[in-house]
């Protein structure tokens, strides 16, 4: 599982775990995807074409942080990710008001203590 912080790392390449052989395989395919990404980033903004893969990175995170943990809390419009949990069974069960969040803009506890759901 991964968490916000665990999310950030990686988007800027300071990700401590290396993980099991699948895990390898799978961050190794993600790093020349971002690569890529970075790359067409950095010749989009000629103000960005001399800063380096690290730097480029960290401006990115800087700039974003705050859309992705929206993304990942539910925030995109009809979301429709995660399954209802409230309510006395699954006929009748209702996903969390507020985009999957509590009205003081809060992730639900559930979500606190199973970051897999993120």
């Amino acid at each position: 599982a991964r968490s916000f912080a665990d999310i950030g790392d990686i988007v800027r390449g300071k990700d401590l775990f290396r993980g099991n052989d699948e895990e390898k395989k799978q961050r190794k395919q993600l790093e020349e995807n971002l690569k890529e990404i970075f790359e067409n980033i950095k010749e989009s903004d000629a103000k960005l074409t001399n800063l380096n893969d690290d730097k480029i990175r960290e401006y990115w995170w800087a700039l974003n942080r705050k859309d992705v943990w929206k993304a990942i809390t539910c925030d995109v419009k009809d979301s429709k990710y995660f399954r209802g949990t409230c309510g006395d069974n699954e006929k009748n069960a209702i996903r969390a008001k507020d985009k999957c969040r509590r009205r003081d803009d809060q992730v639900p506890t559930y979500l606190d203590y199973v970051p897999q759901y993120l």
